[in-house]
């Protein structure tokens, strides 16, 4: 199932079922688990390690060196991408650096979409979307179930809690704090990701103190201190709460405001 214009380097495994579309090169210590679909002129480099079942589409650029002028070609530089990911057409993904932990992340079950670039040592988690032209700096950590809008753009080092959404034209330069929604250059949180949370099975009551939680942090000028013990002291503790407040208060980066 490997097309005879494909180049595939001696150093590649592949697993049982894979396919490779015409003019798509492969080389270097590249490992690409069953049943993955490679598209045509595709360019991946290693070390860089897929799972299973992952569609990676036309002109992808997937293991490629770390865009970071202080990457040296002897550095430890790895890839890893987990299973069921679909990687649309023109999309980029760099290897890490050894500075910043040498590993970058993508998780499971995720759909990033057109032209999309995800830089250096970025984390990313599971069931996430990545619409079109969204680009990620280095570093950049995304939790679990974070959707993004067109043409989001996000700021080294940032932070994005579980199940956030930002609109579209996002610039994010600070951590946003998990179930929220953003909006705006710089990005600003304007309301909970009612329709996410839903989709997930959210119950109304937890919606409502996440509402809360919204209300003291964003609308009611308290200081982050204050904020914090007043989500303490006044809402119920569910586990979406307890997420919300863990991050804010762990933010290294500061969060939107």
């Amino acid at each position: 199932m490997i097309h005879p214009t494909a180049l595939v380097g001696e150093k590649v495994r592949l697993g049982a079922n894979v396919s490779i579309g015409p003019w798509s090169q492969i080389s270097g210590d590249v490992v690409i688990g069953e049943n993955t679909v490679i598209g045509s002129n595709c360019i991946i480099y290693g070390p860089t390690a897929f799972g299973c079942d992952n569609k990676i589409h036309s002109f992808s650029a997937i293991g490629t060196n770390p865009q970071d002028k202080k990457f040296k070609e002897t550095d430890e530089s790895r890839l890893v991408i987990g299973d069921r990911n679909t990687i649309r057409e023109y999309s980029s993904i760099n290897r890490g650096t050894e500075h910043g932990g040498g590993i970058t992340r993508v998780g499971n079950d995720n759909l990033i979409m057109a032209y999309c670039h995800i830089a250096h040592d970025c984390q990313i988690g599971n069931n996430i979307v990545f619409s079109n032209n969204t680009t990620l700096a280095g570093h950049v950590i995304v939790g679990d179930h974070v959707t993004l809008g067109g043409f989001t753009g996000i700021h080294q080092f940032c932070h994005l809690g579980e199940g956030c959404f930002s609109a579209i034209s996002s610039i994010i330069t600070k951590d946003i704090p998990p179930f929220i929604t953003v909006k705006g250059n710089p990005a600003t949180p304007r309301c909970i990701n009612k329709i996410g949370l839903q989709r997930r099975g959210y119950s109304q009551d937890e919606m409502n103190s996440l509402r809360k939680c919204f209300r003291i942090l964003y609308l009611q000028s308290n200081s982050l201190e204050r904020a914090i013990q007043k989500i303490d002291s006044e809402i119920d503790k569910h586990k979406v709460v307890q997420k919300f407040r863990d991050f804010v208060t762990e933010s290294d980066r500061g969060i939107a405001r």
